[in-house]
Order: structure tokens, then C-alpha cells, then sequence
């Protein structure tokens, strides 16, 4: 076909209709199964399910994305566990759909919590997400004697030694001024609780290291640890709050634990890497729906299995805090978020893909509140 100077082709104006029909979020929701999803339906602030977009390489069990009429918010179900999560969300960065290069992603969804730090239907905000479970993993009846768990770091030969194999997942940084802005919209409410959770953590008060597990729900600045393998117990939840510390050099503060985050933030970090959405535009919210360990005198399978009432209040903390979150960044769009929030700290991988230097990793300074194996 011959093109005639000025005069558009179908091709040319198919191309156009398609780029002009790209929807350009502020903010993308990242819900990882049905019932925090749910939060964000019929609400009065907003409707995502205006619009819905089906994008090929979502699960086929949550095949659309969900938009407002004007597509400012969006929202994505991403299934659980890494692999969905990594997937799904890839799928959504390079859907010609949507423009994502200046959205902010909001992970929004339930974990475990450690009573150290934060109780049941707490909302956390993390700056460093850890994959903790790439380690060497032994059957904990077969550890030497000087082992005090079983998990040992990649390339290492014992607990507390820095892996020296690093596949790259390992720790992600995200924007802390960000973080401490969404920190300041989320404390402007009233958390849900419920009877149930308020007399399961009662129990944590006969540990004076498990106070905040036995306070009232609050807004906590800490980080998240992932893996997929749902685990509980006082003993792998000292395990990991170590490895969580050992791998941010002596920084990180380990507080939720869940299945998602270190594989949605490969994805978006290989999407910022194509330049298709900005690594420091990623909130991590994690809200507590049950304690990753026993209280005193239980055991860890009595409190697995036990209804601690977190799930409800953490699931509609979810959405009473972020919705603060949602708002307060449109309500301030213009002077502050349309050019993004300038972080004050490394942002990205541990092999500083996008650039600057890790704070955390082999190459790293410790810290003098590094962990002791011992």
C-alpha cells in the first residue's frame, strides 16, 4: 500500500487510537487474592470496577484489571505465592494497555507479624523487602550441635555468614521519604480491631519482649520477609528476623511475613530497568491477619491453628489505612507526587541495577546491630 504524505493511513490511525487509548494510573493497587481485593469494591471514596480490562498472562482466576471511569486508581489481583505474583505483574508492566511510568504500585495486602515489633491488624510500611528463604535449608533433627537452625545462607557453610551466592532477589530498597509520607496519611484514622483479636493478644503481655504484640493495633515503619513456604514457630521466626537483619547489614527490621513481595518488586524493578514504571514510586503495606509465633506457654501448632481474630481487622485495615494513602496523594498530586518523591536513600536490588550503591550485601559495612548466631 502507498502511503500519501499527510494523509493517515488505517495503520497510522489504529496506531494513534491505540496510544491514545493507553490508561495512565496515578495509583495501581496490588491485591494478591480475593478478600483484599474485595476491600476495594463499592467503596464511596472511588469505583475500580467502572472499568475492566482484561490483559493477556494475569491468572486465569483474576483475568482483568480494574479501573475507575477516568482511570486515575486501578486495581490488580495478582494471585498468591511468588510465582503468580511475579507473572501477573509482569504481565500488567508490559500490557499495551497502560501507561505505568509515573504510577505509584501500593502492595496492599495481610501477613504475619512478629509480636516484637507490631500485633494483630497493625498496618506496616517496609523499606527493605527480604526473600529469606534462599538459603540452604536442614531438617532441624539433623543440625551439628553449634547449628542453632537449619537455614544457612546461599554459598555459605553456616548460620550469620553472608551468602556468597547472590541471585539478586535476595533484598529490595524502596523509597523511605515516600514511605514516611504514606506513613503520616495512614496515622490520620481509626484502625478496625476486633474482641477476638484484642483477647488472643492479651496473651503476649507475660513477655516483656512481646509488648507491641500485646498493644492495641497502630502504624508501624518495619520490614517484610517473603517466602513461599507458610511458616510459624518462635524458633524459624527468630531464624528469619536474623536473616532479615544479616541481609540489610545490621538495617532492616523484620515485622511481616508473606509470600508476594520480593517477586512483585524483580518484576517492577525489570520493568523500571525497560524505563516502563519508576522504582521509587513502590509503597509496601502489609497489615498483621496473625502472629508468626506462640505466646508463652502455646505452642506453635496450637497458635496456627487457633482463631486469633486478626484476619477481619487486618484485611479492613487494608483498606481504612490505604484508602488515607490513596487520597492523600491525589489531594497533594501536583505539588508533590506528578515528578515523584526524591528518595533519600538507595533505591533497588542488591546488584544495583538501576544504579547507586546498595547500603546492604557482601560488599557492604556491617552494623553494629548485626545478629549473633549463637
Amino acid at each position: 500500500m502507498a502511503l500519501v504524505p499527510g494523509v493517515p493511513t488505517a495503520l497510522t490511525n489504529s496506531s494513534e487510537a491505540r496510544l491514545i487509548s493507553k490508561i495512565t494510573p496515578k495509583i495501581f493497587i496490588i491485591s494478591l487474592f480475593s478478600p483484599e481485593a474485595n476491600v476495594w469494591y463499592n467503596i464511596p471514596e472511588f469505583e475500580v470496577l467502572a472499568r475492566n480490562i482484561t490483559v493477556p498472562g494475569l491468572s486465569p482466576l483474576f483475568p482483568d484489571a480494574h479501573c475507575t471511569e477516568d482511570g486515575v486508581i486501578c486495581q490488580l489481583t495478582t494471585g498468591e505465592a511468588e510465582i503468580n505474583a511475579a507473572l501477573s505483574l509482569s504481565a500488567l508492566i508490559r500490557s499495551p494497555s497502560f501507561d505505568l511510568r509515573t504510577t505509584y504500585f501500593m502492595i496492599a495486602g495481610i501477613a504475619g507479624i512478629n509480636p516484637k515489633v507490631a500485633t494483630l491488624a497493625s498496618v506496616t510500611f517496609a523499606r527493605y523487602a527480604v526473600q529469606v528463604c534462599l538459603q540452604y535449608e536442614f531438617d532441624a533433627r539433623e543440625i551439628p550441635p553449634n547449628f542453632p537452625t537449619g537455614y544457612v545462607p546461599l554459598g555459605s557453610t553456616e548460620p550469620g555468614q553472608y551468602p556468597s551466592d547472590i541471585y539478586g532477589t535476595e533484598v529490595f530498597e524502596v523509597n523511605d521519604a515516600l514511605r514516611k509520607l504514606a506513613v503520616g496519611f495512614a496515622q490520620n484514622t481509626t484502625l478496625n480491631d476486633s474482641a477476638v483479636a484484642q483477647a488472643y493478644r492479651a496473651h503476649y503481655s507475660s513477655s516483656e519482649e512481646y509488648v507491641p504484640g500485646a498493644s492495641p493495633p497502630s502504624v508501624v515503619e518495619c520490614d517484610t520477609a517473603a517466602s513461599d513456604t507458610f511458616r510459624t514457630g518462635q524458633l524459624l521466626g527468630e531464624t528469619f528476623e536474623n536473616t532479615t537483619t544479616l541481609f540489610t547489614n545490621g538495617t532492616g527490621v523484620y515485622c511481616s511475613t508473606q509470600q508476594e513481595d520480593n517477586a512483585l518488586l524483580e518484576a517492577l524493578l525489570r520493568g523500571a530497568k525497560d524505563e516502563l514504571v519508576d522504582f521509587a514510586r513502590i509503597i509496601v503495606m502489609r497489615t498483621g491477619s496473625n502472629f508468626d509465633r506462640q505466646y508463652p506457654g502455646q505452642t506453635a501448632t496450637e497458635n496456627r491453628f487457633s482463631d486469633s481474630g486478626g484476619f477481619v481487622p487486618a484485611l479492613a485495615n487494608i483498606y481504612i489505612a490505604g484508602v488515607k494513602v490513596i487520597l492523600g496523594i491525589l489531594d497533594a498530586w501536583e505539588e508533590t507526587f506528578a515528578e515523584g518523591v526524591p528518595p533519600t536513600n538507595y533505591v533497588g536490588d542488591i546488584l544495583g541495577t538501576l544504579g547507586g550503591e546498595p547500603d546492604f550485601g557482601p560488599i557492604s559495612p556491617p552494623r553494629p546491630n548485626m545478629p549473633k548466631f549463637t
